[in-house]
């Protein structure tokens, strides 16, 4: 049975939240896979992730390279695990399809967008079977509560 992690971004951005949520993953020794929508978004968050913190190193890359297998972090477009991941991050509308093969999935949507909320109800609906899901969305001062 995989987790499935639904985060309801209501108080912080994604550039605020993603690069926390990776740092615990590689505090387990997971690898990580990011899927995003297009090539432009891959290099934004490749950036993000190289200077969100002076006090960080969060190793990643791009996917397409000779070194993806042995990347920690991979930022990836289409359903590839290059890397072996353990736990796949969606964001910026790429939708979760299936859990096979993770043991964690999380699924980050903005709740200012009624579109990627939608998507979230569906998604949850497709995934609930066999899986285990918790929602977790933020309050005013934004921390994460537990909804589901």
């Amino acid at each position: 049975m995989t987790d499935i992690l639904f985060y309801h971004l209501e108080t912080q951005p994604l550039e605020r939240v993603l690069p926390q949520l990776l740092e615990k993953s590689l505090e387990r020794d997971w690898r990580a896979v990011i899927e995003t929508s297009s090539r432009e978004r891959a290099e934004a968050l490749d950036a993000m992730l190289w200077t969100f913190r002076d006090d960080s190193f969060l190793p990643h890359g791009i996917a397409g390279d000779p070194t993806d297998p042995d990347q920690p972090v991979l930022i990836a477009m289409d359903a590839a695990n290059a890397n072996g991941a353990n736990v796949r991050f969606f964001v910026d509308r790429a939708v979760p399809q299936t859990a096979d093969g993770y043991e964690r999935i999380v699924y980050l949507f903005s709740g200012h967008d009624p579109e990627a909320v939608n998507e979230a109800r569906v998604a949850w609906k497709a995934l609930k079977d066999g899986n285990a899901l918790t929602y977790w969305q933020q309050d005013e001062s934004g921390r994460w509560q537990k909804r589901g």
